[in-house]
């Protein structure tokens, strides 16, 4: 077992690993981490890719790309391969679909309404495309290396738990309750709905109204051969996850909420016995200054020149920052000694380009 706050060696992992899956809350830089690892695996030799679901298009701008979409695009001014690309979570569906529904089922899907709403904007699709994706690039073999930036949803565990709940979608109740009116037509259909079912499928028809409830269920009647590939997709890429090609990287910052946060991923990743390279700590405060302690800058500035005094009471500032973020990261290594810890000093300004992300691949590379 590794000894608290063991070092991530990060060469070796971008070297050795297939997919490498940022993971963390939002707000805690999982998508320039994402794309510094992809910079300093590629130029480390490997065919890499980068696949972002961040929807603010930093990675494309810090990369120099106009655009990122659902095609990887290579990425000039790197000494290796690197594409990079942005989950287009509607495309990914609609391209689904059409591999693997038969010609007319795949029109009568992609043209009803409820689809076309499901497929942009449903709760827990952007992380079932997102996993879908995954898969495709893994199956393609174009790249020694992926990277994915996973979404920036308020827990970290919805990308874990897409595959699951999709499975449960389509065995539960509410499928199986939509598809007997989709089996039916003319008045038959009505009958269904207004006498049939039960009292569930009155309060659906109730609360959304009747043509919803077809749309809805001619969209689940057209869907359904296809159930067994999602279900088949879904526990292959889950699979893939636990892999030993596969490496989790937790990011937070050193901030209570996001190391709590990056506590619950890491029990959750050995209970899933998923492997978890490390935990990467981003804006990291440091000090210099020596032996200059936050109280005898206080009170050195109580006898200094403003000037003096601004810059001894701002060090303060500093060092007691500093202080509070190495008590945090080390209640989380106390908890979890087995998992290697990466510090990424707080940038001065924004990363915007390449420059930017070779300078915090080599933080995270020591």
């Amino acid at each position: 077992m590794s000894q608290p706050g063991t070092r991530l060696k990060l060469d070796e992992l971008l070297d050795t690993a297939k997919i490498i899956v940022c993971c963390g809350s939002g707000g805690v830089g999982k998508t320039t981490t994402a794309a510094a690892l992809a910079v300093r695996g590629a130029e480390r030799g490997r065919r890499t890719v980068v696949l972002t679901i961040d929807p603010a298009r930093r990675l494309a701008q810090s990369m120099g790309l106009t655009e990122l979409d659902n095609t990887p695009r290579a990425v000039a001014g790197v000494d290796g391969e690197l594409d990079a690309m942005m989950l287009d979570m509607k495309r990914t569906f609609d391209e689904i679909v059409l591999t693997h529904a038969e010609p007319d089922k795949a029109e009568q899907i992609l043209k009803n309404p409820f689809y076309q709403a499901l497929s942009s904007s449903f709760a827990g699709t952007q992380e079932y495309m997102a996993m879908e994706k995954l898969g495709q690039l893994r199956a393609s073999g174009e790249w020694d290396l992926i990277v994915v930036d996973t979404p920036p949803t308020r827990s970290a565990l919805d990308f874990l738990d897409a595959p699951d709940h999709l499975t449960t979608f389509l065995d539960g109740r509410l499928v199986r309750v939509l598809l007997a009116p989709a089996k039916a037509s003319g008045k038959a259909y009505l009958k269904v709905v207004t006498a049939g079912l039960n009292v569930f499928t009155n309060a659906i028809t109730k609360i959304i109204g009747a043509s919803v409830l077809q749309d809805v269920s001619q969209f689940v009647g057209a869907l359904e051969t296809m159930f067994g590939g999602f279900r088949e997709r879904a526990q292959a890429t889950y699979d893939l996850l636990k892999d030993p090609g596969t490496a989790f990287l937790v990011v937070a910052t050193p901030e209570r909420d996001a190391l709590r946060e990056a506590a619950y991923f890491a029990e959750r990743l050995a209970e899933e016995r998923m492997p978890l390279a490390g935990l990467v700590v981003n804006r990291v405060h440091r000090t210099a200054g020596g032996q200059l302690t936050a109280q005898r800058a206080l009170d050195a500035a109580e006898q200094a020149d403003p000037l003096t005094a601004g810059v001894l009471r701002l060090h303060a500032e500093r060092v007691e920052l500093a202080q509070r973020e190495r008590r945090l990261r080390e209640r989380f290594t106390s908890a979890h000694p087995a998992v290697p810890v990466v510090d990424v000093a707080a940038q001065p300004g924004d990363v915007h380009d390449l420059n930017g992300l070779r300078a915090v691949a080599a933080e995270l590379a020591g």
